[in-house]
């Protein structure tokens, strides 16, 4: 087909102005990463707690910790299920349409999020099972978000600013581990000035008073509210035009839906869609592998690495802290008072780190690229783990500076790999295979993201309490692991193509005899 050819529907979206539309759609697309991550993260606030509270010795002069297995356990189960939500929710996002199957996963997040706070059981073992079995759920809707999210947000956006629109999406990460963190610091403060639970040493009973209970189900269920108050706007979005045009071949309909969200009126082209759609070509082609495989592989790999490192360093900051002596011993602090200065810590790290790296991204990903940021992401990762890591012990004094440089890794990582992994798998795939080739860049992160949760609990393992100096040894040599595994980060990010400015369908190449790389074409599908 002829370079000139076009549908005015893609071409429109493309060039659209900044309308009231995108920042609904950021909103609506935005709330499930808030949700997603309040989830996953704030159970590591929670998970010491849940140790006081179900696996502490009868008369026992220490607090509790959850046993290794089950530690194991509750951090693996959401983390294995998540990977299948990708792969099921992505493939069926390009088989039955993004919009059909985007409710599904959050009403699976609410339904979870508000039942693993009645997580019951006889025993401690069966309470804990419970919570693992909502967890489970929970996992699987979260994986089902990543693709459909990421897809129909690159779907709506214009070319000009579809890299901020899609970085202010995966921004609303960040502000839902803030949220937990201030959720967690807000229910636990009510809980430790209600009762004046005093040092754990001092009365075993009284510094875990039966409300104590409550704290870690008030926290996991708060999760499900911000979800929910975005599920009526979910419904009421229609289908991307791109997937009703390009996928489904329905031009009408995609006039249709296009016509009300821009406001302007546009004409049915079923004739360019029944041509610009003719030549197809399937995810195990040749044909798909020598246009996109390299894109695939290192989309897939640069995920597995940044998540190796990213959810390792979240879920475990705690363990952290208290190697540097931030977080007093455990046996001096309330169950609700180490609730409350857990969730201190990561909210310092958020609001240091975290928000201000995606706020950068923001602000200039559609002016450097995605490709320079996930490469100066990566290098700075490495740079600062190692610093950490290597005059490790000199740290231990000075846990000020220690924690200024950990927040850097933080910055960098989301001014970097962590924002634009997100991005690229959305931008550079066809509309036919965009939602499952997302999905499987996605898994291969949360492969990682297992490989580094398990690795760091297999390392601070060494000594069953996590309290010695074992656990310092632990975690540096976690910090010079991580420091190399974003090295290999750069490295691969050489396989990454750069998308700023393009329109998505620049990357389908599906002109007879065209090559997809490097090829510039103005109109928005060919």
């Amino acid at each position: 087909m002829s370079r000139r050819e076009y549908l005015n529907v893609l071409d429109i979206l493309d060039a659209a102005r900044v309308q009231w539309y995108h920042f609904k759609a950021i909103i609506i697309t935005g709330m499930g990463f808030f949700t997603d991550s309040y989830n996953l993260f704030t159970f590591s606030i929670v998970a010491k707690l849940l140790g006081r509270l179900y696996y502490t010795e009868p008369n026992g002069l220490t607090p509790g910790i959850l046993p290794p297995k089950v530690d194991y356990f509750v951090y693996g189960v959401p983390l294995c299920v998540t990977v299948v939500g990708q792969l099921f929710f992505g493939c069926l996002g390009d088989k039955l349409g993004r919009r059909k199957v985007y409710g599904v996963t959050l009403i699976l997040m609410v339904v979870c999020a508000l039942a693993s706070g009645f997580s019951f059981g006889q025993s401690p073992n069966g309470v804990i099972s419970t919570l693992c079995f909502f967890r489970f759920w929970l996992g699987f809707g979260i994986g089902g978000d990543y693709p459909l999210s990421a897809t129909i947000m690159s779907e709506y956006a214009n070319k000009k600013t579809r890299g901020a629109f899609m970085a202010a999406v995966f921004a609303m990460q960040g502000f839902g581990i803030l949220a937990g963190g201030i959720v967690s610091l807000a229910v636990s403060a009510i809980f430790k000035n209600r009762w004046h639970a005093p040092r754990y040493s001092v009365d075993p009973v009284a510094s875990l008073p039966p409300q104590s209970d409550y704290i870690w189900r008030i926290i996991l269920m708060f999760g499900a509210i911000p979800a929910a108050m975005t599920y009526y706007w979910r419904m009421q979005m229609p289908e991307t035009a791109r997937y009703t045009a390009l996928v489904a071949k329905d031009a009408r309909q995609a006039a249709i839906d296009m016509s009300s969200v821009l406001q302007v009126e546009l004409e049915a082209e079923q004739d360019v869609v029944d041509r610009v759609t003719k030549q197809t070509y399937g995810l195990f082609s040749k044909e798909f592998l020598r246009r996109h495989g390299v894109h695939l592989f290192g989309c897939s790999m640069c995920w597995l690495l940044l998540d190796i490192g990213y959810y390792s360093q979240n879920l475990f900051q705690n363990d952290v802290f208290s190697s540097i002596g931030w977080l007093p011993s455990p046996e001096t602090m309330s169950g609700p008072d180490e609730v409350y200065k857990v969730a201190r810590a990561q909210t310092l790290i958020a609001l240091c780190g975290l928000i201000p790296g995606y706020g950068v991204t923001v602000a200039f990903i559609d002016d450097l690229g995605r490709f320079a940021i996930q490469l100066i992401g990566f290098f700075f990762m490495s740079v600062f783990m190692f610093a950490l890591a290597v005059p490790y012990h000199h740290w231990k004094n000075n846990s000020n500076p220690f924690l200024a440089m950990y927040s850097l890794t933080f910055f960098f990582a989301n001014f970097g790999p962590n924002s634009t992994t997100f991005i690229i798998p959305a931008e550079i795939f066809p509309a036919r295979l965009r939602s499952t080739c997302y999905g499987i860049a996605a898994a291969s992160g949360k492969i990682g993201a297992l490989i580094g949760t398990l690795g760091f609990l297999s390392l601070a393992q060494g000594d069953p309490d996590r309290r010695s100096i074992s656990r310092d040894k632990a975690v540096k040599k976690a910090l010079l692991i991580l420091s190399e595994i974003n090295a290999f980060g750069v490295a691969f990010t050489f396989l990454v193509p750069e998308a700023k400015g393009k329109s998505l369908e620049e990357w389908e190449g599906e002109e007879e005899g065209e090559d997809n790389r490097g090829v510039q074409i103005k109109v928005a599908c060919h």
